[in-house]
């Protein structure tokens, strides 16, 4: 490993009971979103929900986590994929990166098999808005299956 990098993860609050097993997962096994960690030691800083809509907490979760040395802030899988995804995302993103100047990764663990068939089947990411916040946690089948 070359270097570390601190890492805050902001999940939906409809899930904020989630022990958050699969991005933990996911982190130490640099899955997902997680990949592009692959030479790099990855520290967890801070681990809380948005609050609900709109996300009340977004601001002051941002700020933690930044104080506590975050240098990317990753919006958990559950708001891309919960029904329906979070509407919110792309203000989050630009918020967070405009106020903190720290990168923003929407999305943490692979998007689980069943999620995909579901959101393929509704077509909720049909369009090119949503590529790319849903490309770093396509991975492969094998693995989209491994997080049913």
């Amino acid at each position: 490993m070359n270097s570390k990098t601190k890492i805050g993860i902001i999940i939906c609050d409809r899930y904020r009971r989630c022990a958050g097993g699969k991005c933990l997962r996911a982190m130490r096994n640099r899955e997902g979103a997680f990949s592009i960690y692959a030479d790099t030691e990855a520290e967890l800083v801070g681990f809380t929900t948005c609050d609900g809509c709109p996300g009340g907490n977004i601001e002051y979760a941002g700020e933690e986590m930044v104080k506590n040395g975050a240098e990317v802030i990753h919006l958990a899988t559950g708001l891309v994929v919960g029904y329906p995804p979070c509407p919110h995302i792309e203000t989050f993103v630009a918020f967070l990166e405009k106020r903190y100047g720290v990168k923003v990764v929407v999305g943490t663990h692979p998007i689980p098999k069943k999620y995909l068939a579901m959101h393929t089947h509704l077509g909720t990411w049909e369009s090119v808005a949503w590529q790319p916040l849903i490309a770093p946690t396509m991975s492969d089948e094998e693995t989209r299956a491994a997080y049913d």
